[in-house]
Formats: C-alpha cells, sequence, structure tokens
C-alpha cells in the first residue's frame, strides 16, 4: 500500500467502525498511530516510575558528596591547625592555673589581712576596723567579704587603695563611701575589700 493511498484509507475510516477486539482489521494508519501512543505512554511511565527515581537518587548522592566534602574540609583544617589549637590550650591551662594561684586559701587569709593593715599603715591611715564578712558560694569559687574603715588625708586614701589593688592575691573594692565630720578633722573612708578563694567541689559546700 503506498503511502497516499494510507491517507486515503485514514480520511474514509470511520472511528465507531473500530473492534477493540480485532486490532488486527484496523487500518495500517491506524495501527500505527496507536503503536506510537503506546510507544510513548510506555517512555513515559519509564520516566516517572525509574528515570525521575534515578535522579531523585542521585541529588540525594550528590549532597551527600558535598556534605562529606564539607566534613573533609573542617576536619583537614582541624588537622592543619591541631598544633595551634594545643599551644592555646596549653596557654590557657597556665593563664587559669596563674589565675588559681592568685586565690587564696583558708590559711592565707589572715595573711591577707596582714597585707591590708600593712597598706593601711604604710599609707600613712589610721585603721579603724577590719572585718570579716560571711563567705558566699558562687559557681566556681568562694567570696568573702572584708570590711574596712581607715581615717587619713585624700592622698593617703589613694595610696591605700592603689596599694589594696596592687596585691598579689586577687582583690576587688566596692561600696567606698567617705566623709568627714569638719573641716579640721580627717577624712573617714569605709570600703569593702572582696577577696575569693578556688572552691573545692568536694571539700566545700555549695
Amino acid at each position: 500500500m503506498s503511502f497516499n493511498d494510507a491517507l486515503q484509507e485514514l480520511k474514509d475510516f470511520d472511528v465507531n467502525d473500530l473492534d477493540v477486539e480485532n486490532i488486527g482489521s484496523w487500518p495500517m494508519m491506524i495501527k500505527a498511530i496507536a503503536w506510537a501512543g503506546v510507544f510513548i505512554a510506555v517512555l513515559a511511565a519509564g520516566y516517572f516510575y525509574d528515570v525521575s527515581e534515578l535522579q531523585d537518587q542521585l541529588a540525594k548522592s550528590e549532597k551527600k558528596e558535598q556534605d562529606l566534602k564539607s566534613q573533609f574540609e573542617r576536619k583537614a583544617f582541624q588537622a592543619a591547625n591541631l598544633n595551634a589549637y594545643r599551644k592555646q590550650m596549653e596557654e590557657m591551662e597556665e593563664s587559669f592555673g596563674a589565675l588559681i594561684s592568685q586565690l587564696p586559701s583558708d590559711t592565707e587569709v589572715p595573711g591577707l589581712l596582714e597585707d591590708i593593715t600593712n597598706k593601711g599603715l604604710a599609707s600613712g591611715l589610721e585603721i579603724s576596723s577590719i572585718t570579716l564578712g560571711n563567705e558566699r558560694a558562687e559557681e566556681f569559687y568562694i567570696e568573702l567579704p572584708i570590711q574596712i574603715e581607715v581615717s587619713g588625708n585624700y592622698h593617703d586614701l589613694g595610696s591605700f587603695v592603689s596599694g589594696i589593688a596592687g596585691l598579689p592575691r586577687i582583690v576587688t573594692l566596692h561600696d567606698f563611701e567617705i566623709s568627714q565630720q569638719d573641716k579640721s578633722s580627717a577624712l573617714t573612708m569605709k570600703i569593702t575589700a572582696k577577696t575569693y578563694r578556688y572552691k573545692d567541689l568536694e571539700g566545700d559546700d555549695a
């Protein structure tokens, strides 16, 4: 059958004459179109049920590859800087040890009180009282307030405060109050000095 004959047969064909139970009786052009539709449908089904799944797996594999690359780069950077990290850790441990050494223990508190007294006398002050307050426990240290009252001129008071701040132990000064009874009398300063000791988690109560 020529191509023109097939076209003419297609023009003369009535779709109502199709017998689905006898596909062999269909015109050649109709059968070709039907087989082409079936072929396209099979390709489409294969894409959606197979190719699309493979694409999803490929996308997941690419993402996993990217994550592995990022992990490798991060670990390679850490490995390259491992010595620097170790050195930094050693420096931090040394700094922490130096700070801990500045925290007095219970047995050193009398020595601290003696240092405060000596600083006051060296500054030319009259020491009225030095009173220990109640300890207060924090997470890593215990704080001990010391109430101090001294008398002297303004310059001597400044020298005393500077001397306390320069002690080898950690001592902070708080809540100072300066008063004068009259113009002829010396200045009176009340101040709270706080010292700290390292909290022994086994020996000290929280």
